[in-house]
């Protein structure tokens, strides 16, 4: 297969080829495709290779970078995926505060070479979620409400176009497709590197999760009053579930339904102790496991309880503040699953993330309290789990209480039409006619896809 990519210095794989199989595993043990090729990529130089073999053979393209959507969208059936998976590399200049990331890159590895300097970006909450699926989809975590959406901290992307044109992307250049790479997500071309802002932060965070136990909805709302006040150095999120067999769980707790409120604080410790003093002895709780640690050790937390080829399913919401009527469906539903594994998440939203960087982003739901994920989980993978019904009548109940918006990372591959247009909120249409000028074909349609559209696009 080498020949027919004359010139490629990766790795071709093909459905013959004995590496091909876990080549084609992805985070999502329920999506099961076969590209025709896998191309794994030493650099930018394959890259072009590679995409100009699918377009000149008519076939269908995707694009690797962390494997980790839910949707599958680093697979394409029948096609060639543009693998980045080795291409992991994080260079950070302290002195700048600027970090520039390889495509293939895992939010694991640009906290470990950032942290190193003292020095931070906002990523999500998992460290083997892919760098460039997160930030082009908009992108938040723990530090989010401190220092805005993943994409925000972005300050230019070099990407490969659909003409194999190779171009930079920032607020000085080409400052249309910058607009939309942040919150548009894959749709107009391939991201080959990132450069990031940093900010400073030292090792230490307040965090760590409060257990109590389920159907305590008097906790919801004191949720919903604590939070209303609360600075941007401080993220609560929620996580309703059945508490899994991990370490940091306590024995008497594992196995059983809880709810888990689960505060990050990145300022002064002290101040944050005080802080959160009124929401730890609220309840009180089962178990209090919030105490001063490393970012990167609070990071890396929950990841041992997502982990790869399981089956996931996911529907989602952007919720405003909490109404009882809302916190009603999240005590009925929450816990009225079939696997231990299925959870629903509630993220802190506001702080930073409302205003956005100076000139504007595609990245949609800023005035959003909170975005909401249901997520069917089951070990053995495999497309079928009765938690998929779980998920969808769950997500129909919430409906009356969200703002019908939905964080374009959160979508499955069978929400519709008129889904993905809501997850990009009012700019889709602007977003449509600059993908009619970057990628009039629609090469790039692995993903919650935009389809071109003719005119102009409004100003930035």
């Amino acid at each position: 297969m080498s020949l027919v990519l004359d010139g490629f210095q990766g790795a071709v794989l093909a459905p013959e080829d004995p590496d091909y199989g876990e080549a084609r595993r992805i985070w999502n043990g329920a999506i099961d495709r076969r590209p025709a090729l896998i191309t794994r990529c030493r650099g930018v130089e394959d890259a072009a290779v590679a995409l100009a073999y699918a377009r000149r053979e008519s076939l269908p393209l995707a694009v690797r970078g962390g494997g980790h959507n839910v949707s599958g969208s680093a697979l394409c059936e029948g096609g060639v995926v543009i693998d980045f998976s080795v291409l992991r590399g994080v260079q950070v200049d302290p002195g700048a505060r600027v970090a520039r990331v390889q495509p293939g890159a895992l939010w694991g590895d640009v906290d470990a070479g950032t942290q190193a300097h003292g020095l931070v970006t906002p990523g999500g909450i998992v460290t083997h979620t892919g760098v460039a699926g997160l930030t082009v989809g908009g992108g938040f975590g723990w530090l989010s409400r401190r220092w805005g959406l993943t994409s925000d901290n972005l300050l230019s992307a070099r990407m490969l176009l659909a003409d194999g044109d190779r171009v930079r992307a920032a607020a000085d250049e080409n400052a249309d497709l910058f607009w939309a790479v942040r919150g548009g997500g894959g749709n107009f071309g391939i991201v080959t590197e990132f450069e990031f802002g940093l900010h400073k932060l030292g090792p230490t965070v307040l965090a760590g999760p409060i257990l109590f136990r389920p159907n305590r909805r008097e906790v919801l709302s004191f949720y919903r009053e604590f939070i209303a006040g609360a600075p941007d150095e401080l993220a609560v999120y929620l996580n309703l579930r059945t508490a899994p067999a991990l370490e940091w769980v306590p024995e008497d707790l594992r196995g059983t339904d809880v709810l888990l409120v689960i505060p990050c604080y990145s300022g002064d410790l002290d101040d944050g102790e005080a802080l959160l003093r009124p929401l730890r002895e609220f309840g009180p709780p089962a178990a209090d496991l919030v105490r001063r640690k490393p970012y990167v050790e609070h990071q890396s937390m929950f990841d041992a309880s997502v982990p790869h080829h399981w089956g996931y399913y996911w529907k989602s919401h952007y919720l405003p503040p909490l109404t009882e009527d809302a916190i009603d469906v999240l005590v009925e539903r929450s816990w009225a699953k079939n696997s231990p594994a299925s959870y629903t998440l509630l993220f802190h939203m506001g702080g930073a993330m409302i205003d956005g960087p100076v000139g504007g982003s595609a990245a949609s739901g800023r005035d959003a309290a909170h975005a909401m994920n249901i997520n069917a989980a089951w070990p053995a993978g495999g497309q079928d789990h009765v938690d998929i019904g779980w998920c969808r009548e769950y997500f129909a109940a919430m409906e009356p209480h969200a703002t019908g918006g939905e964080y374009v990372n959160f979508l499955h591959n069978d929400e519709g039409e008129a889904r993905i247009r809501a997850s990009y909120g009012n700019g889709y249409q602007r977003l449509a006619q600059i993908k009619a000028i970057y990628d009039p074909e629609n090469i790039f349609s692995s993903n919650q896809n935009i389809k071109p559209s003719a005119g102009q696009p409004a100003p930035s």
